[in-house]
């Protein structure tokens, strides 16, 4: 009788085995069904192939097919969110990073979509680069580190200043699953291109019917372009109506260059420089909606208004410009000899905060290798006068107030070591 008497009232069970279930139940545990349950705790994101939660967020990511750049965006790319990729000068190392993002998106089993404006749809999956096997990816990547000085030597000749910075992996990581390496000297096997699904926008196809009559603010290519993802969208049940578990990974190339029927590349005062920013705007919202993430390219060193450039930067979540050594006075120059041009995060999204993240990592350096292209923290010789030339050393001091806060905060004198 005692026993009936301490019972909590919300108890029912009538047998011994019920009491002593229930007897193992805190307060802060959840009863019922566990959260992967489809019926009372809905879907589990990280069942998604290809993704996985965010640590810091929560928010969904996917890869963006290098692990070096997922690392700087916090984890990989938000579902839902716009990566604008600013191309660099002569376009030569932005399409791998586009292909990159692509090919993730084939091999974890992602539906594409990709719009173009010069080249075939077509001919972009077919010059998507090949994945490469953990095993094969670290050799490729140990081979090239063992032609650079130890770790240990390194922290005794380079500058004091970087040591205090975090550190950034820049090799592939074998424990992690989320991404992968891709060789950009091959192509993708033609057989794991044909399970693909993927849809492709041709723009010099889709203009040839019947423009609208109707006046639109928009340009008719991205009036266009949005009438094939919104349908693609919906029809398929990206947009949350269809109980499949699967990505839609969107890649549009160039946007903004003149063949998108866009002049503001081609004027300073241009009429139309509202269609691309309500382009933007209007995409963002049928991503926020859906379970897609964007990769965008575009020109930006061709826009003559600087303010579209501002406006654009807004629109996009995440920013990642490109800026090359070719053709510039760096590619000649010894201190940048071991790489091929500098990346600069200028923006990371602001997803379940008040404030947007910045990256910790500045400085950075990319460098497209035998088969890799890879991102490292820019490392510039300390000891001038064995290394680089006297007229060398006014191009690093002029160098280190470009590269951001990392290099130019110590430096405040004319001279390079000048405190």
């Amino acid at each position: 009788m005692a026993a009936a008497a301490t019972c909590s009232p919300g108890a029912q069970g009538t047998g011994s085995t019920a009491a002593s279930s229930r007897s193992n139940v805190t307060s802060f545990q959840r009863r019922g069904p566990r959260a992967g349950a489809s019926d009372s705790g809905g879907p589990r994101l990280v069942s998604i192939a290809g993704t996985r939660p965010s640590v810091r967020n929560g928010q969904l990511l996917v890869s963006t097919g290098l692990p070096a750049l997922d690392q700087l965006l916090g984890g990989g790319l938000a579902v839902g969110t716009v990566l604008l990729i600013e191309e660099d000068k002569y376009n030569l190392y932005s399409p791998l990073l586009f292909k990159y993002f692509l090919a993730e998106g084939v091999v974890s089993g992602h539906t594409l979509l990709i719009a173009s404006a010069e080249e075939e749809p077509t001919d972009i999956v077919q010059e998507l680069p090949a994945p490469l096997l953990d095993d094969s990816c670290k050799k490729e990547f140990d081979e090239d580190v063992c032609k650079k000085i130890p770790e240990s030597n390194v922290k005794m000749k380079i500058a004091w200043r970087y040591q205090l910075l975090p550190k950034m992996e820049i090799g592939p990581v074998s424990a992690s699953k989320f991404g992968h390496c891709y060789d950009a000297s091959k192509k993708m096997p033609q057989e794991l291109i044909e399970t693909s699904k993927w849809h492709g926008f041709f723009l010099p196809e889709k203009i040839s019917s019947d423009l609208p009559v109707e006046p639109c603010s928009l340009a008719p290519g991205y009036l266009k372009l949005l009438q094939f993802i919104r349908n693609v969208i919906y029809e398929e049940g990206f947009d949350g109506s269809n109980p499949q578990k699967n990505i839609l990974r969107l890649g549009l190339q160039s946007v903004g260059s003149p063949l998108w029927g866009d002049d503001i590349c081609c004027t300073e005062n241009c009429d139309s420089s509202r269609s691309l920013t309500k382009f933007l705007y209007i995409l963002r919202g049928l991503l926020r909606t859906s379970l897609s993430a964007c990769v965008i390219t575009m020109p930006t060193h061709l826009i003559q208004n600087k303010a579209i450039i501002g406006r654009v930067r807004n629109l996009a979540d995440t920013v990642v410009a490109l800026e090359s050594f070719i053709g510039s006075e760096r590619e000649t120059n010894p201190l940048y000899k071991d790489y091929h041009g500098l990346i600069h995060i200028r923006q990371i999204p602001r997803l379940n905060n008040l404030i947007c993240d910045e990256s910790e990592v500045k400085d950075l350096a990319f460098k497209l290798k035998r088969k890799l292209f890879t991102i490292e923290r820019l490392h510039l010789p300390p000891d001038l006068s064995d290394t680089v030339s006297r007229s060398s050393k006014q191009d690093l001091a002029d160098s280190s107030k470009l590269l951001g806060p990392g290099c130019g905060t110590m430096a405040r004198g004319e001279k390079h070591l000048d405190f």
